[in-house]
């Protein structure tokens, strides 16, 4: 479906519930908030499922979209790319999805799927543009987190000309980038400062360190005080090691597994090697969920990384 059938359907339909990822991130939680507030705006009757995942940084912005009660007609879903990310506590069928990911699974019955997008709020920012023409300032602030969130503050290689050209509409139609980036990325807790410290010291490198790992394990989060609260953007620690090219990072689940999230640049489609597990998302960020501790988790992968390095 078309950015210009989904207004169409938006329009024509009402009574919408929208859908946000397990654990969710900037990205869904914005592009989520912003897409309910357009759709009210419209006369329609639309809320987010309340996510029990959501961390404390972004309940004052999308509490005001979450659903208090009743029955939707509707449901969509944004930023989600199988049915295993489903939120916790939903069951049921999708009607229309927005996504950006390329492993997109094709489980909703229609979707709008924009894979060269760096974030799904550039596709929600494209679709309030036309149904409204452009986004309120709130509007604009819920989807400068998504698209700022996503793009690491606009570090990361999915970010391209448009990405840049949607964050300065965003901008000019009020949002305070300022004060949301010292948030999302100059604000951290002294438990989130400890565990940052671990997770530097415990650095490993494989393949004459072009692949680097950090292992996250419970004792380690008890140990810094940590909670879910300090978990964001944790991928993101090892890839600042010099003289990599693949870097992952493994957090110990209470259930005994460990989720994992793989970053790349250009030679290593990390998205392949998270679908042999059961996972995906982008050729250059991708995740997966291992049955087993981080340290047979990690030597189940770093063969396949090598793998895919080759001798060069």
């Amino acid at each position: 479906m078309t950015l210009t059938d989904a207004a169409r359907w938006l329009t024509e339909n009402d009574n919408y519930l929208i859908l946000t990822h397990a654990r969710p991130d900037g990205d869904t939680l914005g592009s989520a908030a912003a897409l309910t507030s357009a759709l009210r705006r419209l006369g329609k009757r639309a809320a987010m499922l309340p996510n029990p995942e959501i961390t404390e940084k972004f309940v004052p912005f999308v509490s005001p979209y979450l659903a208090s009660g009743g029955a939707f007609e509707r449901v969509i879903s944004v930023d989600i790319a199988s049915p295993g990310l489903f939120p916790r506590g939903f069951a049921g069928e999708v009607d229309l999805a927005f996504d950006h990911h390329p492993s997109n699974s094709g489980f909703a019955g229609a979707t709008v799927l924009e894979a060269k997008r760096a974030a799904c709020g550039q596709i929600v920012l494209e679709l309030i543009e036309l149904l409204h023409g452009e986004p309120t300032r709130e509007e604009a602030e819920l989807l400068y987190i998504a698209i700022s969130t996503d793009t690491g503050c606009f570090q990361y290689a999915n970010v391209t000309e448009e990405t840049f050209l949607a964050a300065a509409e965003l901008a000019r139609a009020g949002a305070d980038t300022a004060g949301l980036s010292k948030l999302f990325f100059r604000t951290f807790s002294r438990a989130r400062l400890a565990l940052e410290g671990a997770v530097f010291s415990g650095l490993r490198t494989f393949h004459r360190g072009r692949i680097v790992a950090a292992v996250v394990t419970l004792e380690m989060v008890k140990a810094a005080g940590a909670t879910e609260n300090d978990m964001d953007d944790l991928a993101a620690l090892p890839g600042r090691l010099e003289g990599h090219e693949v870097s992952l990072t493994l957090r110990e689940n209470e259930n005994g597994a460990t989720r994992v999230s793989l970053r790349s640049g250009k030679r290593v489609n990390v998205s392949d090697i998270a679908q042999k597990f059961g996972g995906g998302g982008h050729a250059m960020a991708a995740g997966c969920t291992v049955d087993a501790p981080p340290e047979e988790a990690l030597a189940a992968l770093v063969p396949l990384l090598e793998e895919a390095l080759g001798d060069q």
